[in-house]
C-alpha cells in the first residue's frame, strides 16, 4: 500500500494582512519580574517589571521575528482510508435466514419500546 500525502501551501499577498491573535502565558518570576511567553513558541518571550511591560516586550520581539519571516497556511490532505464496514457490507444478502433475522430484530425492538412505555 502506497502512502501519498497531498500538500499545499497558501501564501496570501501582504497587501492587507489581517491582524493576528496569539495566546500568551503570563507568569510572575521569583525576582518579582513578569514573563510573557507566546504559547506555541516558547523561545519568544518578554520580561518586564509589570505585566504590561512584559507583554510590550513580547510584542516587540514577535514583530522583530516576523520582519524576517512570514506566516503561511499549510494544508495537508488526510490519507484515504477504507471504511471498515465496507468489508462486510452485503455479506448476508443471499442468506435465506436474513429476512427472518430482520423480523426478529424488529419484534425485539417493538418489545423494548412497549416495556419503555410501561415505565
Amino acid at each position: 500500500m502506497k502512502n501519498i500525502m497531498n500538500l499545499s501551501v497558501k501564501i496570501a499577498p501582504n497587501t492587507n494582512a489581517p491582524k493576528l491573535t496569539y495566546d500568551v502565558l503570563i507568569k510572575s518570576q521569583p525576582d518579582n519580574t513578569v514573563k510573557a511567553t507566546l504559547l506555541g513558541l516558547p523561545d519568544c518571550e518578554g520580561l518586564g517589571n509589570t505585566e504590561t511591560e512584559a507583554i510590550e516586550k513580547l510584542s516587540q520581539s514577535l514583530q522583530t521575528r516576523l520582519e524576517t519571516a512570514k506566516i503561511v497556511t499549510l494544508e495537508i490532505a488526510a490519507p484515504p482510508s477504507e471504511n471498515p464496514w465496507l468489508k462486510i457490507a452485503g455479506k448476508y444478502k443471499d442468506d435465506p435466514q436474513f429476512d427472518k433475522m430482520l423480523e426478529d430484530i424488529a419484534e425485539y425492538r417493538r418489545e423494548l419500546d412497549e416495556n419503555n412505555e410501561l415505565r
